[in-house]
């Protein structure tokens, strides 16, 4: 039969509607009539509404995962930090565990969602300021002093801070640099020692401490003695812990 037989004949069964769903990975706004599950007519809704649209966004959050988004090295230095402050502070941090993540996602980027229109918004998006929203203006207050993004270290540098693993954040930074340290520094209020990664002057690991006491006693007479004939112009005192920290070689002839 024609098409105005079948309106006629199943018009209890004639629905017409809007539909906007995250589809293909993408969102996808259509306006749509069916005759029971006969689809009559499909075209593009130019203007679907917004509260609409952003819950197909979140639903294809939810179904993507976080890697929808454009984690920048800001964000996920801030994800990161975050992390390591519920491990060593407790659970009155947030969780930004993909699961929690996703789970408050109206909460945290709800905004960002009412703003958008497609995917390519999503890549646009600072996820580091949306990130914050989850902090309380205590913790917001405290982040930079419990979980830094650099240390001072003795020769004046500003090291950052890598908390990939939040059991242990790392500072990678050159030996001569730290002469003069006793001790590794402490994050999270005193709480947990950084574990530092000591660089020969080419830049290359020659020793892994969070005991930084022990290591000028019985680790650092053996990396001098291997390597203080293939860089002479840096310096390799006996005693680190009273010599000058320095950044810089000596020159060449001196």
């Amino acid at each position: 039969i024609d098409e105005a037989t079948a309106r006629e004949a199943g018009a209890a069964l004639l629905r017409s509607g809007r539909e906007v769903v995250w589809s293909g990975g993408d969102v996808v706004a259509r306006e749509l009539v069916r005759l029971g599950a006969v689809e009559l007519v499909d075209r593009p809704l130019t203007a679907p509404e917004p509260k609409l649209v952003a819950a197909a966004l979140l639903d294809g959050l939810r179904q993507e995962g976080p890697g929808l988004l454009r984690w920048t090295p800001e964000a996920t230095g801030l994800r990161q930090r975050l992390a390591f402050c519920r491990r060593a502070l407790g659970d009155d941090w947030p969780d930004v565990s993909d699961a929690a993540l996703l789970a408050r996602a109206e909460e945290w980027f709800g905004p960002e969602l009412a703003r958008a229109r497609r995917r390519a918004d999503l890549g646009r998006v600072d996820v580091a300021a949306a990130l914050r929203r989850l902090l309380d203006w205590r913790q917001a207050a405290r982040l930079d002093e419990l979980a830094p993004e650099r240390l001072a270290v003795p020769s004046g540098s500003r090291i950052r801070v890598d908390y990939a693993d939040p059991a242990a954040p790392v500072l990678a930074v050159k030996l001569q640099e730290t002469f003069g340290w006793r001790d590794v520094p402490r994050v999270a209020d005193g709480r947990v020692p950084v574990l530092l990664h000591l660089l020969s002057p080419a830049g290359r690991p020659v020793a892994v401490t969070a005991d930084l006491a022990s290591f000028w006693r019985t680790g650092y007479p053996q990396v001098r003695a291997e390597l203080r004939g293939r860089y002479p112009r840096h310096p390799w005192p006996e005693d680190p812990t009273t010599a000058e920290p320095t950044r810089r070689a000596s020159p060449r002839g001196r």
